[in-house]
């Protein structure tokens, strides 16, 4: 019987993080959208203070909120502060968005552990954020990479696990 999930994060653009996260093991659904900003029914023109985030939906049977973490540690750079690759801005700020006590006592724990490890340069800089609505993006942004292959992404793995 699935226990399914939804985990709520940014790091970049969203169409390189959803593209990566679809095929992970546990991974159910995934969709792009906006997080954490001022105003209702926000669009790709207009959604001041959200990021670029994803919705995660996976199976907790399968796979731990906390492999989730690991695996956004390792794809993005979370060291720098509203910027990913060539984008640049708020939006594209490395954010977790927390649910319940328990998200945000395993984001501390795998955050600490990211920043012992040593194989990012600098300080992890990821927000730590109360969830707040997630807006659906619209659907030209939707599997983005799979309707256009070589499409821009500056996402990729770049160690192994960190747990």
């Amino acid at each position: 019987m699935e226990n399914l999930k939804k985990a709520y994060i940014a790091g970049g653009c969203f169409w390189g993080m959803e593209d990566l996260f679809r095929v992970r093991p546990g991974v159910k659904d995934t969709e792009v959208g906006y997080i954490g900003g001022v105003n209702d029914n926000p669009t790709y023109q207009n959604h001041p203070g959200h990021a670029e985030g994803i919705e995660i939906t996976y199976d907790a049977n399968e796979t731990s909120y906390k492999e989730l973490l690991d695996y956004f540690f390792r794809m993005h750079d979370p060291t720098t502060v509203d910027q990913q690759g060539n984008d640049r801005g708020s939006s594209y700020r490395s954010a977790i968005f927390i649910q319940n006590d328990e998200e945000k006592q395993v984001a501390d724990e795998v955050i600490k552990i990211v920043e012992d490890s040593g194989k990012w340069q600098g300080k992890v800089v990821t927000t730590l954020e109360p969830y707040s609505k997630f807006w659906t993006a619209e659907e030209s942004h939707q599997d983005y990479l799979v309707k256009q292959p070589n499409g821009y992404t500056c996402h990729f793995e770049r160690f192994g696990t960190f747990l």
